[in-house]
């Protein structure tokens, strides 16, 4: 049962299961990825799929870095508004009292 098929037009077809590995060790060991690594091996691809890998794990740790910037951007703002809430019921009370 071959899992990886170069079509004569250069495409790769990869034939995947039904299961999806939940651990990292379980993922190295199943199947696609072992035929994966076999297809690479065999056909002397190992300097252009970690080139391909090493682009891949750049934009993920770029978009990584940039949902941490929002989150952090978006609490911060929460800091603020409900500082800013605070300080208003505060003079609110404060207004009060001088008026009676």
């Amino acid at each position: 049962m071959e899992k990886v098929k170069v079509n004569t037009d250069g495409s790769i077809d990869f034939k995947t299961g039904e299961s999806i590995p939940t651990t990292a060790k379980r993922f190295r060991q199943s199947p696609e990825i072992e035929a994966f690594y076999r297809f690479i091996y065999e056909n002397d691809l190992r300097e252009e799929a970690h080139f391909v890998l090493s682009g891949i794990q750049e934009e993920r740790e770029e978009l990584k870095a940039v949902e941490k910037e929002k989150k952090k951007e978006a609490k911060k703002q929460a800091r603020a508004a409900s500082k800013s809430t605070t300080k208003q019921k505060k003079t609110t009370a404060k207004k009060k009292a001088k008026s009676k």
